[in-house]
């Protein structure tokens, strides 16, 4: 895991973050993209993404944050993650004096960026990726449909965050692009600090 933070102006904060890891061997490291971390309040999974069994998971992790989808938009044994943030604590830049309020002191507005990718093989590419492919099983045949799906995905958006009783919490907007399609918005309310 690699960060950056820029200051542009003042408060005004560029955040950058790279993550990756991969599992190998017997008993292997499932990886669910897609959502963010302390999610509250309508967190939801994808269903429609298919896990390859064949491969023996044996732990679970999420990959987070790709906000524009549900848990599991991807899944694998390896993945990576991007994010860049826009950080502006609104009143804190406007305002040269101290500051009381809690949450006054600690209100953002926050643009941001996600991109990532959790897949099976050597690549993301890779023709191991059961999200590529859709089973029919109506007996006695059993047809699997190869679609060639963009492993790549990518979420845009903005975002509230500030600290209320002691409590940091984010409220987010986020559109997801799947396979060259812009997805409704998903909005996520959680707790936590960092991306």
């Amino acid at each position: 895991m690699a960060r950056q933070y820029l200051k542009v102006h003042r408060d005004l904060i560029l955040a950058f973050r790279l993550g990756g890891n991969t599992s190998l061997g017997s008993r292997k490291l499932i990886h669910y993209l897609g959502g963010v971390d302390s999610w509250l309040f309508g967190r939801k999974v994808d269903n429609s993404t298919p896990i390859d069994f064949s491969q023996n998971f044996y732990f679970q992790t999420m990959s987070v944050p790709v906000r524009g989808f549900f848990i599991n938009a991807r899944n694998g044994s390896s993945m990576a993650v991007a994010n860049v943030e826009l950080r502006w604590p609104i009143f804190k830049y406007f305002i040269n004096s101290p500051i009381k309020s809690d949450f006054v002191k600690n209100f953002q507005l926050v643009g941001f960026y996600d991109i990532g990718s959790a897949w099976n093989g050597l690549h993301p590419y890779h023709e191991d990726n059961t999200f590529n492919q859709q089973v029919i099983d109506h007996n006695p045949l059993t047809i699997i449909i190869d679609s060639n799906r963009e492993p790549i995905i990518y979420g845009y958006g903005f975002g509230l965050r500030s600290r209320i009783l002691g409590y940091f919490v984010r409220a987010d907007w986020a559109w997801g692009v799947d396979d060259g399609l812009t997805l409704p918005s998903v909005f996520y309310f959680s707790l936590s600090l960092d991306f």
